[in-house]
């Protein structure tokens, strides 16, 4: 297998930093929304993932995108592959 197919099979998530206060850890909200089984309303579900960001470079409100890796640490499965949009300064 080539690195091009390993990345592929790679799981991806986009969603918004909420904190950045641990050392090259954020914490990121991803958004899904699935369908209620009995009464097919579609419901929102927020799930919190602990990424791994070496630079700290990412700021609480953005956007970024996780991709899949080794087990980091005990929480921390996922790392911050790319930053798609900066969060609005307060």
């Amino acid at each position: 297998m080539s690195v091009m197919e390993l990345e592929k099979k790679r799981q991806e998530w986009i969603g918004r930093v909420v904190s950045n206060k641990m050392q090259k850890t954020v914490v990121v909200a991803v958004e899904r929304f699935v369908p209620h089984p009995f009464y097919r309303k579609v419901l929102r579900r927020v799930t919190k993932l602990k990424a791994h960001d070496e630079q700290n470079t990412c700021q609480i409100g953005d956007r970024v995108r996780l991709i899949q890796t080794r087990p980091i640490s005990k929480d921390k499965h996922w790392r911050v592959a790319q930053i798609v949009e900066r969060g609005k300064p307060d």
